[in-house]
């Protein structure tokens, strides 16, 4: 690749030095292109040495006028279309690029994008991990921590990828041969203006299908994702009994197992039975069946039920954190959004006492109050929104909450509250921003606290 200088003497500025604008200004410098990076934020030390061994310049504490001196400017992933230096590039007629665009031509192998609202990383996680047993070469990675461009140049057999809302949105030249959308829930609302554009970057990922791709998705979500390409093989999923005519995923709770369907009386093949499934909670089910469901379209049947339960998901995903006295404590730290908490209460079995609040994205609470009015005896409030959520949880009737200045406080007044096979479970709906640096801090100071706690009692 570098041999090739692809873009040899091209000014090109990539705005954003975090994991995926810096894994792009390496790239664009392998090409040969001079590459001029920027940041709103002072690079961190890592950044700094891999743009000073690549010879890479660079700028922090905000975008200047530097950047618009570029033939493309290069968005890393997170960057929003109305930054004033993409509006002033726009204004300048400067070509602005988004990160999956600018990588699809350099990318070799099948292509799996993942998005959704919730549970994208674990079925990405999960799809990578099953291929690997298998025996393919894989590269796992999008926006679950392994930048895309890391892969260009590379060959692979398969390179699955999960795709944000932000990524998404800059979409048009990506390629995928496989389009999966776990579900749709309101998320990034303040990033994106509406419900209605936040969809529609998610659907943009059925959009990037290849001629003939396929695409795995929540039946319900059909009519939302609003699939206009009749080239598209479509793989709902669904609960219920199954249907020999109708293609899709199919989810039986009375016999406890999955089929895919290919439709037609054709291709009915079981992948998996639920007891196979050690993650707790039918949402991880659903992800299981979409990542499963994903290998059976390329002929990869018959995962042996040992490689799917020694899969280990991502920390802070409905995770159990420890037990004590009757009551089960879980570390869903990872559940940032209203969707998600209500999933994580309604899949879990048994009572609750539930942990909620952080900062939030704009959210509308009341959903959020009907389902700990309908799941919990309990619930605990804390962060910047907690007054907000205790106004919805008022709203709907429920009296049953406690407030807590930090976490330690708000884990011994959940223990306080359980009984006797009560689960404490912290699903925030919120982002943690405003007390931890990231959900995978919060989820592991729980943790450290939930320990802290049996080691007392023991």
């Amino acid at each position: 690749m570098t041999e090739n200088m692809q873009l040899a003497g091209k000014r090109i500025s990539v705005v954003g030095a975090g994991v995926s604008g810096r894994a792009l200004a390496e790239l664009a410098a392998e090409l040969g292109a001079d590459v001029f990076v920027s940041d709103i934020k002072e690079p961190d030390a890592a950044a700094v040495k891999v743009f000073e061994d690549k010879g890479i310049k660079w700028e922090g504490g905000g975008n200047t006028e530097r950047v618009l001196e570029a033939d493309e400017i290069v968005v890393s992933s997170g960057i929003s279309p109305k930054a004033p230096i993409i509006e002033a590039a726009r204004a300048k007629g400067i070509t602005v690029t988004g990160e999956l665009d600018f990588v699809s031509p350099y990318l070799s192998g099948i292509v799996i994008g993942v998005t959704g609202s919730n549970g994208k990383t674990t079925t990405t996680s999960m799809i990578g991990y099953f291929l690997e047993q298998m025996g393919y070469s894989v590269m796992t990675g999008g926006n679950i921590g392994n930048a895309v461009a890391h892969a260009a140049g590379k060959d692979y057999d398969f390179i699955v990828l999960e795709l944000s809302s932000f990524q998404l949105h800059w979409a048009k030249d990506f390629i995928c041969d496989l389009a999966i959308v776990t579900n749709l829930a309101p998320d990034h609302i303040d990033w994106h203006g509406s419900y209605e554009n936040y969809v529609a970057a998610k659907a943009n990922l059925i959009n990037c299908l290849a001629p003939g791709g396929a695409a795995i998705y929540q039946k319900r979500d059909e009519e939302a994702l609003k699939i206009e390409r009749e080239d598209v093989e479509r793989y709902p999923l669904r609960w219920g009994e199954d249907d020999p005519h109708m293609k899709g995923l199919y989810l039986d709770g009375e016999v406890r197992a999955a089929w895919i369907n290919g439709g037609d009386c054709r291709m009915k093949h079981r992948l998996f039975l639920f007891d196979d499934v050690k993650l707790l909670g039918n949402h991880n089910i659903e992800n299981t069946a979409m990542a499963l469901g994903a290998l059976a379209l390329f002929n990869i049947m018959d995962v042996p039920p040992s490689v799917i339960g020694s899969y280990v998901p991502p920390k802070h995903r409905c995770a159990f954190a420890g037990k004590i006295r009757g009551v089960t404590f879980v570390d869903d730290s990872k559940g940032t959004n209203v969707a998600a908490t209500v999933t994580a209460m309604t899949s879990l079995p048994g009572t609750k006492v539930i942990i909620l609040g952080g900062q939030g994205k704009g959210e509308d609470y009341a959903p959020l109050a009907e389902a700990v009015k309908e799941n919990t005896h309990a619930a605990v409030l804390l962060g910047s929104e907690r007054e907000k959520i205790a106004a919805a949880l008022s709203a709907a009737g429920v009296t049953d909450y406690k407030i807590a200045a930090d976490m330690e406080e708000a884990v011994k007044t959940a223990y306080g509250l359980a009984a006797d096979g009560d689960t404490v479970l912290l699903s925030p709906a919120c982002t943690s921003w405003d007390m931890y640096p990231s959900y995978n801090v919060r989820g592991d100071h729980f943790c450290a606290i939930v320990k802290e706690i049996i080691a007392s009692e023991e």
